[in-house]
């Protein structure tokens, strides 16, 4: 560290991360099961299984659905002090590269492109780099923040740094965790040291 021409590069993945997804998808969940949304909890494993989605192919269809219909890369929620906490570690020096995996739909990657990029523009995310990935591992960065947890898995064995950002798909993954935002900025400052450098 720092590994960019003197920056700290944060990995900063989007959905459950930045973005509400999960909040998002309940409320086309509902829509696509003709279920009330308050019958749908919040509190979910991955895949989905606490709404009766069963299948990998119920899933992706459930993810088709709601890419493709309603636009769920572009109206999704920003999860609360992202836009903050993360423009101010671009203040302190942080190169900001968002790394996501969203190019999952077979035909439907220029919109999933478009409306992330549209997203991330609307909110005001800093970044200067956008990586759709599925090997995160392959990407460069110093400290990862990523809440799947297969993704933390994969990242700690590979030997990164990944913070994970909690929610009810990985409360098995051990420390160093995030509940919040401001929780990831003090872990990344006691990582790198208070001006962005070991």
């Amino acid at each position: 560290m720092p590994s960019d021409a003197g920056s700290v590069v944060l990995g900063v993945d989007l959905d459950g991360v930045c973005a509400d997804f999960y909040e998002r998808m309940r409320h086309i969940a509902a829509e696509w099961l003709e279920k009330n949304v308050d019958d749908l909890p919040r509190e979910v494993s991955y895949g989905l299984p606490e709404w009766g989605i069963a299948t990998p192919e119920q899933y992706s269809s459930l993810h088709r659905f709601a890419g493709t219909q309603r636009d769920l890369f572009s109206s999704v929620t920003m999860i609360p002090g992202a836009r903050r906490v993360l423009r101010q570690l671009s203040t302190d020096g942080y190169r900001i590269r968002i790394i996501t995996h969203r190019l999952v739909i077979q035909y439907f990657h220029e919109l999933a492109v478009k409306q992330t990029i549209s997203w991330l523009d609307n909110n005001g995310i800093p970044y200067w780099d956008l990586c759709f990935m599925k090997e995160k591992d392959q990407v460069g960065a110093d400290i990862y923040i990523e809440d799947g947890p297969f993704n933390v898995e994969r990242l700690r064995a590979a030997g990164h740094y990944a913070i994970c950002f909690s929610n009810s798909t990985n409360l098995h993954i051990a420390d160093p965790r995030a509940a919040s935002w401001d929780e990831v900025y003090t872990l990344v400052k006691v990582r790198t040291g208070p001006r962005g450098t070991n």
